[in-house]
């Protein structure tokens, strides 16, 4: 294994860390009763996003001037951490819980690379496209799946659901743009991610006061709504933003499709969604996603050349 690759590993181990907490919160979302989606996400991301703020104030403080002069990508950044939780708990809501996380993070990684292209022109690799490739076509069968478990459902809710996913799908590939971005320009991780979703959160915050109130209706919603916004959200974030410092961001993005699989297990196993073997595949497909875009690239030329060899007469 090369020095570079060497380096990739504890960002890459980080993000997949962050996508195993986020995958929990759908279903943790299903304990809280009489609780509308935006007062989930709006706890959530906004708690969470002013815990980050908090944690990373010194940076912050002390890059300030290097903050500002990438206030156009915080600015970004900030409105789409806004958004991102507000459709994305909607798009469970309406969808189901693995429908609406497979939609939202299955399509950030094309969403994310759409971005680096046109923004940064940045090309993609063989690699990254074989991995991005095989984890989209395992979002279609599971959400395929998903979808035709629950045919007998109102069709109009679950393609709000759809919709309003890929609505937090391309929001969550935009903050991890703009964060990674700031990040080049010499912000720290801790003072891009901070700053990011700080700001984010204060937007969020006016949202939890007209839609919070339920989540102090018992101690269920409560437990919840602390969960959400200590675990997943900050604790997934710090780690995510680790990991978004030393890889690229559309493979970060593409290494979280390991959230939908969580998800989708959590759903089945705990909350009562059935899911197919079509789904089951589509499982599969994801993890063997992962497996491509974190070999090594040397690892996998030497198993393309060997498969060669085998084949040539």
């Amino acid at each position: 294994m090369s020095q570079a690759d060497a380096r990739n590993l504890p960002g890459i181990f980080a993000v997949l860390l962050a996508a195993v907490l986020w995958g929990t919160t759908g279903t943790a979302a299903t304990f809280a009763t009489g609780v509308s989606p935006l007062a989930i996400g709006s706890i959530a991301m906004g708690t969470g996003g002013l815990l980050q703020a908090l944690i990373a104030l010194r940076p912050v403080l002390r890059q300030r001037r290097r903050i500002a002069g990438n206030f156009r990508y915080l600015l970004i950044g900030a409105i789409a951490v806004g958004i991102y939780p507000l459709a994305f708990y909607t798009s469970m809501h309406n969808a189901g819980v693995a429908v609406g996380t497979v939609v939202s993070i299955g399509s950030a990684p094309l969403l994310s690379s759409l971005i680096e292209y046109v923004c940064d022109k940045h090309p993609l690799n063989r690699q990254w496209s074989l991995g991005a490739l095989t984890g989209v076509s395992g979002m279609t069968l599971l959400c395929l799946a998903e979808s035709h478990a629950t045919s007998a459902g109102n069709i109009l809710q679950i393609a709000t659901g759809i919709i309003t996913g890929l609505v937090a799908g391309f929001t969550y590939a935009l903050y991890s743009w703009s964060a990674r971005k700031m990040m080049q320009y010499g912000v720290s991780a801790s003072a891009a991610m901070g700053s990011t979703f700080g700001a984010g959160a204060l937007l969020l915050l006016p949202v939890l006061l007209v839609t919070g109130a339920p989540l102090l209706d018992s101690r269920v919603n409560t437990a919840v709504g602390i969960y959400m916004a200590l675990v997943p959200m900050f604790i997934g974030y710090l780690c995510y933003g680790y990991g978004l410092a030393r890889i690229r961001a559309s493979t970060a993005t593409t290494l979280t499709l390991t959230e939908p699989v969580v998800a989708a297990l959590l759903a089945v196993t705990l909350v009562g969604e059935r899911l197919p073997l079509s789904g089951w595949v589509g499982i599969g497909l994801i993890l063997l996603c992962l497996i491509i875009i974190s070999l090594p690239v040397q690892h996998l030329v030497f198993f393309r050349q060997r498969v060669k060899s085998r084949m040539d007469p």
